[in-house]
């Protein structure tokens, strides 16, 4: 394939389903070698076999990201199969809901934390590591409206808030050395995370809908173009935001 990403090699994490879905199948078609990584073996072998199947190179790998080896190994997989790694997205994401009285609260902010804040730093350092060794390269993390505004959800609210620090702080550090790095902050998405909701109580759902101006969730597709936009060379002067994708939702 040939596009704008022709010659370059990318990590998406997350890439099972959803966002990380899209964007790895975005991303391929603009002419990237791709590795997919999820929690989910299945998925990430789905995820880049339909990326074969259109043409595309890339390959499907097992990935904890709360685990600095498995992350490693993954950055190491990108390398060895495709001689290199220039892009990322840390997309790899969990929805933690409970209350602050709950007798889990403490657990739910330990999950909270390792796979939307931890997960994200190993991913920058290993990825980071790879990329200063042949020049440079662009990263984008996924984080949420929820990285910008609070909501009742407490715990998944502060590690997305941590999400958006990391970015910049990291953006800072690296912004001369050939890094670029920004985050997405999405707001309503149809994905694996929020259909059980749109089927199961419809009412929460529309009354979701309805907090974003625009009316609607949006799509997974309409998220991985301005990730595939950040990662690109169309975004050069972007370093260190973080971009609200959120149908009006923050203008409020």
């Amino acid at each position: 394939m040939t596009g704008k990403f022709s010659g370059k090699v990318a990590l998406v994490t997350g890439a099972g389903s959803g966002i990380g879905r899209a964007s790895a199948l975005l991303l391929a078609q603009n002419g990237a070698k791709v590795v997919v990584g999820d929690r989910d073996a299945e998925s990430a072998r789905d995820t880049a076999e339909r990326i074969v199947a259109a043409g595309g190179e890339a390959v499907g790998i097992t990935m904890d990201v709360t685990s600095a080896a498995e992350v490693r190994a993954a950055v190491d997989c990108a390398v060895n199969t495709f001689g290199r790694l220039d892009l990322a997205h840390n997309n790899a994401g969990v929805l933690v809901t409970t209350s602050l009285e709950a007798d889990d609260a403490e657990e739910a902010l330990d999950l909270a934390f390792a796979v939307n804040a931890k997960g994200v730093m190993l991913s920058m350092k290993y990825e980071i590591e790879a990329m200063l060794r042949t020049g440079g390269g662009s990263i984008v993390n996924t984080a949420s409206t929820q990285g910008l505004v609070a909501s009742p959800q407490w715990a998944y609210t502060a590690s997305k808030h941590a999400c958006v620090g990391l970015t910049r702080a990291i953006a800072i550090a690296y912004a001369q050395r050939g890094i670029r790095v920004n985050a997405v902050c999405p707001g309503a998405v149809l994905t694996g995370m929020t259909m059980g909701m749109v089927e199961d109580h419809p009412e929460a759902a529309a009354a979701a809908a309805a907090m974003h101006p625009l009316g609607r969730f949006a799509q997974p597709e309409e998220i991985a173009s301005i990730v595939a936009c950040l990662l690109s060379d169309e975004s050069s002067y972007m370093t260190g935001t973080a971009v609200p994708i959120d149908g009006g939702y923050t203008a409020l």
